[in-house]
C-alpha cells in the first residue's frame, strides 16, 4: 500500500511538471489593427508575442507618423520606421518605434500592452537559469543574469555564432535600432532592442537589449527618440 502511494504521487508530481510545460509552450495568435498576424506564448504567468510587431496604426484607427529623413531627430510624438526605411524588413523584424509612440498607451492590440520593466524583470527570473525571480540582480543595468538572454535569442538569425536557445518560443530577433542621429540604422543581425512602458526621466526611458557576444540581457535607458522594436503581452 505505502509503494502504491509512492507511486501516486510521483506520478502526480510528473503529471504537475508536463502539465507547466505545456502550458508554458501553449501558442494562440493575435491580430492587430492593421490585420496583422501574430503568434504568442505562455511563459509562466505571461503571454507573449512572439514577434516583434509591426503595426503602422494605433488601436483606435490613427495612423502612425512614418518618418523616413532626418526630422526623425527632433519629434517628440509618436513614430515609426522600418529598418534602412526598407519595408522588406517588416515581416521579419517588425517596425521600430520610438518611445512616444509606446507611451501613447495605444499602441498595442486591445487588451494587450507594452510591458513594463517590472514585467520584463519577471520574464528574466523566470527563465533564467540560475538568478531566479526577485533576485536582486534584474535591479542592476547593464549586463545581467547568467544565460536569459541566450535563452530568449532565436535559433537562427544572430551574426557570429550569437544564436539562442529559444527554450520558450520568444524567438527574438537582431532587429537593430535607429538612432537619433539623422539617418543612423546600425545593429541588425547583432543587437536586439525592446522598449518598456516606463521612463527613467524627461528625456529616457528603459528597454532591453540582446547582443550578438553575451548570454545575458541589457537592462538601461536611452533617449525616448531611438528607434527600438516593440512586444506585446497580454493583460491578464
Amino acid at each position: 500500500m505505502k509503494n502504491i502511494k509512492i507511486i501516486i504521487i510521483l506520478f502526480s508530481f510528473l503529471f504537475c511538471i508536463l502539465w507547466t510545460k505545456a502550458q508554458t509552450l501553449e501558442s494562440s495568435t493575435i491580430t492587430d489593427i492593421d490585420s496583422n498576424v501574430y503568434k504568442t506564448v505562455v511563459i509562466g504567468r505571461q503571454i507573449w508575442m512572439t514577434e516583434n510587431l509591426r503595426t503602422t496604426s494605433y488601436r483606435d484607427g490613427n495612423q502612425i507618423q512614418l518618418i523616413k529623413d532626418s526630422s526623425w531627430s527632433n519629434i517628440t510624438s509618436g513614430a515609426y520606421c522600418w529598418y534602412d526605411n526598407h519595408l522588406s524588413n517588416a515581416l521579419k523584424y517588425g517596425a521600430l518605434y520610438n518611445w512616444y509612440a509606446v507611451n501613447t498607451g495605444n499602441l498595442c492590440p486591445t487588451a494587450w500592452r507594452v510591458p513594463s520593466d517590472k514585467d520584463w524583470k519577471y520574464l528574466e527570473g523566470y527563465i533564467d537559469s540560475r538568478f531566479r525571480n526577485y533576485d536582486s540582480i534584474w535591479n542592476d543595468t547593464m549586463l545581467r543574469g547568467y544565460d536569459a538572454g541566450k535563452v530568449l535569442k532565436g535559433k537562427l538569425g544572430w551574426n557570429s555564432n550569437g544564436n539562442g536557445l529559444d527554450l520558450y518560443g520568444f524567438s527574438a530577433l537582431p532587429a537593430g535600432e535607429r538612432s537619433i542621429n539623422k539617418l543612423s540604422f546600425r545593429h541588425i543581425g547583432n543587437n536586439g532592442f525592446w522598449w518598456t512602458s516606463n521612463e527613467s526621466d524627461s528625456t529616457n526611458a528603459w528597454y532591453r537589449c540582446l547582443v550578438f557576444f553575451d548570454e545575458r540581457i541589457i537592462r538601461n535607458t536611452h533617449p525616448k527618440g531611438m528607434g527600438f522594436s516593440v512586444r506585446c503581452m497580454k493583460n491578464l
